[in-house]
């Protein structure tokens, strides 16, 4: 059975993560989605939130699952038999750090990465970037899921100054 893994924060899932996730899930016998629980990093979600929205939104994939872990990615891969990750590249300057983190997988336990080109029409897409766009009150419907983009407005508007 081909299993792969992508991780990341996904803080908040975009639609750009789900291009990603939709194409592994169309390639591979089984995709698991990987949320990384790191306590040093500020975010907008819990893990608990984002693994249930990511859960909620990749439902229509009968070979995606979501899990949460923490540490190295690699480890990860190994405890659930997985030798492959998938990654989205947006742009160019996205392919050194990624590549160096590919090649550390391989050296660390023989992990192979798999990069994905993103759809152009997320290509200037991040998690950080919706963030900051919808915490001024700016349109990012069509960036995230609608399930997302409910619980982003409501999580910014409890957060934003002066209300």
């Amino acid at each position: 059975m081909a299993r792969v893994v992508c991780p990341g924060s996904f803080d908040p899932v975009t639609n750009g993560h789900l291009d990603i996730i939709g194409r592994a899930a169309g390639l591979h016998d089984e995709v698991i989605v990987a949320v990384l629980i790191n306590i040093t990093k500020k975010t907008l979600f819990t893990v608990d939130e984002r693994v249930e929205m990511l859960g909620e939104v990749t439902r229509g994939y009968g070979n995606v699952r979501v899990e949460r872990f923490h540490g190295l990615t690699v480890d990860f891969c190994v405890a659930n038999g997985v030798n492959m990750i998938v990654k989205g590249l947006r742009a160019v300057s996205d392919f050194e750090y990624e590549m160096q983190m590919a090649q550390m997988n391989y050296r660390l336990a023989k992990i192979e990465t798999m990069f994905m080109t993103t759809n152009p029409q997320y290509s200037f897409l991040s998690s950080s970037l919706v963030k900051e766009v919808a915490k001024y009150g700016g349109d990012v419907s069509g960036l995230v899921p609608e399930p997302v983009l409910g619980r982003l407005h409501t999580r910014l508007a409890v957060s934003l100054p002066g209300e």
